[in-house]
């Protein structure tokens, strides 16, 4: 946990050190003006930031907000007139159409050897079984590899069940590696033969919630689940008692019921120097229908808007503008050729002519755990930019990576393969995963004092570059 008085001692240490080595001076890429202000900025918000207020009414007021929901859209018109109230300029709700995917009702049960229920949930986007169910024998694998191993039509009218751990980290590479099981594993199954697809939900936890999350959508996929872990481990444990194959009953009622509109809810500081050279930053709104959606993504949108409010009431404006985006219906994907991410499809394809002044864009969309390092564009390692950032940032326990950021987080993946660059700031997601797309996510697991810590690194950071002139297009390094 970051607490501000390791912050306060580290302030310190750090001031003191940059002092008797003389490396303040050298070591600015703007102006000393505003790496003072940026420091001013990273006090404050460890002190007084609205951050955790937002998501505390967020979660309270509109509770899950799936995407295109009454829920989701409400929130949105409540977002907005959070961003009037905070003073952001051009404040805007953007629509864009969606399909409507609901959950309904979802249950797996073992039929034979050892008859007995699992706990489980509809993946997003999946269908619903036919009203008697789908019955039939299971087809266990340790890997999803092992599944993919098999020939085609060998899994007729079996379902397939991957039991695969995810393996918990920091950066949240477990999740990535095992992704996708849930994202592809439907097909795959299902060009395999297999009536259904059951998984082992991708937590790094061991208590009896699933976790649900998208798949792919359209033909050619099979109504899926996922399983708790604790069930999942019952299943090993049941296999290794017996020589019978093991039967499964699957039914479910999900399915896309219409047709409705989601929404992107925007709003900036607008730059007074260079009000064309535009920074993105936000969060989603959306949330899956289980939990309230704190961590996944209440924190991410509050935190970049309380870092922007922050700003917003400096005693001058930022060379550059700022624009906060809080994306709509990042979690459900969509019938083809929409697939996922809908709403930073919307804003990428809305404003291709705008992408040349986009100076760069990032996310917060990883919980609320302390931001650890930060990841900057290719090239931009050997600037005065990037010294002066880590030594405004390195009192909040935020080293640099070496590695360059190649994304922002999932909303900004349209935007950047525009060509705009992405930086990151690196939050702890060793339990993030504990909790994500669960029942579980609800405000209770988040710190406060880590949110600050959040908002302390973005605003101080988002001063240095909206006040600076770096152009990391021209830091790439040559192909």
């Amino acid at each position: 946990m970051f607490t501000r008085r390791r912050f306060l001692t580290a302030t310190s240490a750090t001031g003191l050190t940059l002092a008797a080595s003389g490396l303040a001076a050298p070591a600015i890429a703007q102006d000393a003006r505003t790496i003072r202000e940026a420091e001013q900025l990273r006090d404050r918000a460890l002190q007084d930031n609205v951050a955790y207020g937002l998501v505390s009414e967020l979660t309270t007021r509109f509770g899950p907000r799936l995407a295109g929901s009454e829920s989701e859209q409400a929130s949105a018109r409540w977002g907005a007139d959070k961003f009037r109230e905070m003073g952001f300029d051009n404040v805007s709700i953007e629509e864009f159409p969606l399909a409507l995917w609901n959950r309904g009702e979802a249950r797996v049960e073992i039929l034979s050897p050892f008859p007995q229920p699992l706990e489980v949930v509809s993946l997003g986007g999946s269908h619903a079984t036919p009203p008697e169910g789908i019955e039939g024998e299971a087809a266990i694998f340790e890997t999803y590899q092992q599944m993919l191993d098999q020939p085609v039509g060998s899994l007729t009218g079996k379902i397939a069940v991957v039991l695969q751990d995810t393996v918990q980290a920091q950066d949240g590479r477990g999740y990535g590696a095992t992704s996708p099981i849930r994202g592809n594993g439907p097909t795959e199954a299902a060009r395999r033969g297999a009536v259904g697809y059951v998984l082992r939900s991708l937590g790094t936890h061991d208590h009896r919630f699933a976790h649900t999350g998208a798949t792919r959508v359209g033909e050619g996929t099979v109504p899926s689940f996922a399983m708790s872990p604790p069930d999942a481990d019952q299943l090993r444990r049941l296999i290794a008692l017996t020589d019978q194959p093991v039967r499964m009953r699957l039914f479910s009622t999900a399915g896309f019921t219409g047709q409705t509109v989601s929404q992107n809810v925007i709003g900036e500081v607008r730059g007074s120097g260079a009000p064309d050279e535009i920074i993105v930053i936000g969060g989603h709104l959306d949330s899956w229908d289980l939990g309230t959606g704190a961590i996944d993504d209440g924190a991410g949108v509050a935190i970049t808007a309380a870092a922007l409010k922050l700003i917003e009431d400096m005693p001058r404006r930022p060379r550059r503008t700022i624009r906060v985006v809080w994306w709509g219906s990042e979690e459900v994907s969509q019938p083809a050729p929409s697939q996922g991410l809908a709403g930073a499809r919307f804003y990428a394809s809305s404003r291709t002519d705008e992408m040349a002044n986009h100076v760069a864009i990032s996310e917060s969309d990883f919980g609320a755990g302390p931001i650890y390092s930060l990841g900057l564009p290719p090239g931009a390692a050997d600037t005065d930019f990037r010294r002066a950032a880590q030594a405004v940032l390195t009192p909040l326990g935020v080293l640099f990576d070496g590695a360059p950021a190649t994304g922002g987080g999932p909303d900004t993946g349209p935007t950047v393969a525009l060509g705009v660059p992405a930086f990151r700031l690196n939050q702890d997601g060793t339990d993030y995963f504990d909790w994500h797309h669960t029942a579980d996510d609800v405000l209770d697991r988040i710190d406060p004092d880590n949110l600050d810590q959040n908002v302390a690194a973005w605003a101080a950071f988002l001063w240095l570059l909206a006040n600076s002139d770096v152009d990391f297009r021209a830091l790439r390094p040559a192909q």
